[in-house]
């Protein structure tokens, strides 16, 4: 029964209240409008001048054309602080970037720098209460100046302070929701956790700045002179420290990625699969023998092997300047979502790392995985032991080991020793394992062993060896690791699911991918935890 209204428009009474109303309404605007002003005049000002994005620009240009940005207690901290510290000095709400729904936590540094306040916390906190209850990802737009020290007691000590969002940023990134920061400026003490415990980062070059300690705390605390550029800017932390992913040129090309990062992303709310159109590769597979080198000694582009195996030829490459010789990048095979990993040289510690946490993020977002072996195995010699690559390369064994998702590996070239394990050879059951005619698989090159046989011969000073039999060994063992690493050997043995053509590649994994798919879903995310 349709509601039959009693009001009167026309009414004394109703003209009166819409009037008061109106005067309430008039009240919000001014104040609304005070505060998404941001910072004093001069603030802003400085902030322009130095080249740079507003914080509710930043989120217009990241969020999806004609799409509404439902802003979350702008008015905080109103009536506080003089009201010096307009909206807390940073931005929340929610999105739509790439038509997905997104939580965007946004600092405003023409506030007092963007540092934090006892209710810049809450506000930051309760965004990601959001997040985490609607299992949306959560971006950080980081401009952050870390916490505001004459508050600290208010900011840093208790379980709700600023220590709580860290707490909550982890949790998320362990359940499955990815935590992706874009670093605009300086991002000093507590600040620098926000981007270093991201699942991934981007760094605007020669304004994104990421340290523990700025430049004065280091001359007090070390007694060290440097420059904030030196210390933690994109460059050294793209190409250096690896915390960074990406370096840009500028915010906008920084916000371009951000949005190409969100459309990898599948749906945390959904099952691990979520296939999209399949598009054939703009490359032709049908190069790939040209690609591969006849001399296994000649390197060559695990890329260029990639680019022909997926959709579009399409790669979103995971920290592209660090870690050079392990090649992660996300794509789609027919349609389906799969993070790839393949061999640009042996395994040193940064690639070792870099490896192991794109295969957490994968095993968090339920992305298949794909091992495309060329590997000579994991770097050796005095700087690699101290520096830590037994423990490195280790960390790369154990994320493989335990990922959930579906495992797919194909040797494309070599297979040794325990690059073979990190590589997720047979011993760490792969769902399937291909190989293609030029794989070899064995614990170590015949040159390497029949180097180590004969230092080994040699060392026996009891019974020292004449040439020819030091030539009879060299002979002997190229000769046993040439017929054992053969990949007809390995295949004849079922150490493989079959020796496939590299133009077959494609549609062999598309077909696993899709079997795959069917398996039933244990519902685990693992956490991401930044080398």
């Amino acid at each position: 029964m349709r509601f039959q209204s009693a009001i009167r428009p026309d009414s004394p009474e109703f003209a009166a209240n819409r009037a008061a109303y109106q005067a309430l309404t008039d009240l919000l605007r001014r104040r609304m409008a005070a505060v998404t002003r941001g910072g004093t005049a001069a603030h802003v000002a400085r902030h322009l001048a130095r080249g740079k994005l507003l914080v509710r620009d930043r989120i217009d240009r990241l969020c999806d054309p004609g799409t509404a940005f439902l802003e979350l207690s702008p008015l905080a901290a109103w009536g506080q602080y003089g009201n010096e510290v307009p909206g807390a000095g940073i931005v929340t709400g929610l999105g739509i970037v790439q038509g997905r729904a997104v939580v965007i936590i946004a600092n405003d540094a023409t506030v007092k720098g963007g540092s934090f306040f006892h209710e810049t916390v809450k506000k930051h906190a309760r965004a990601q209460e959001i997040a985490a209850t609607l299992r949306l990802p959560c971006l950080y737009l980081v401009d952050c100046g870390g916490a505001y020290l004459p508050e600290q007691d208010r900011v840093f000590p208790d379980r709700d302070h600023f220590g709580n969002a860290f707490w909550r940023q982890c949790r998320m990134s362990a359940s499955g929701l990815a935590q992706i920061a874009l670093v605009f400026g300086g991002c000093t003490a507590g600040g620098a956790y926000i981007p270093a415990l991201a699942d991934q980062v981007i760094m605007v070059e020669g304004r994104a700045r990421i340290h523990l300690g700025g430049p004065s705390i280091v001359k007090v605390a070390v007694n060290e002179e440097v420059d904030g550029e030196t210390l933690g800017g994109a460059l050294m932390h793209t190409a250096v420290s690896g915390v960074s992913d990406h370096r840009v040129p500028s915010e906008a090309a920084g916000l371009e990625l951000l949005r190409a990062l969100i459309a990898d992303l599948p749906d945390p709310r959904a099952g691990w699969q979520a296939p999209r159109v399949p598009v054939p590769p703009e490359l032709a597979a049908s190069d790939i023998p040209g690609i591969i080198s006849a001399d296994p000694k000649r390197p060559y582009d695990a890329r260029e092997v990639m680019a022909r195996l997926v959709d579009g030829s399409t790669l979103s490459e995971f920290k592209p300047e660090w870690g050079a010789s392990a090649v992660c990048a996300f794509a789609t095979i027919h349609g389906c979502p799969v993070g790839i990993i393949g061999n640009n040289g042996a395994l040193v510690s940064e690639a070792s790392l870099k490896a192991a946490q794109f295969i957490q993020i994968c095993d968090q977002r339920r992305i298949p995985l794909l091992f495309l072996h060329n590997i000579t195995g994991f770097m050796v010699g005095v700087a690699a032991e101290r520096g830590g690559i037994a423990k490195d390369s280790a960390k790369m064994v154990y994320a493989m080991a335990n990922a959930r998702v579906p495992k797919l590996s194909v040797i494309i070239g070599g297979s040794y020793g325990a690059g073979n394990y990190g590589m997720c050879g047979r011993g760490f059951r792969p769902d399937m394992l291909f190989a293609w005619p030029s794989a070899r698989l064995a614990t170590m090159s015949a040159d390497i062993a029949a180097n180590v046989m004969l230092e080994l011969r040699r060392g026996n000073v009891a019974q020292p060896p004449t040439q020819a039999e030091l030539d009879g060994i060299e002979t002997g063992v190229r000769a046993q690791y040439a017929a054992q690493s053969d990949p007809y050997y390995a295949t004849s043995r079922l150490w493989d699911d079959g020796i496939i053509e590299p133009g077959q590649t494609r549609d062999v994994l598309g077909l696993c991918l899709s079997l795959l798919a069917s398996r039933p879903d244990d519902a685990h995310f693992a956490p991401v935890y930044r080398m």
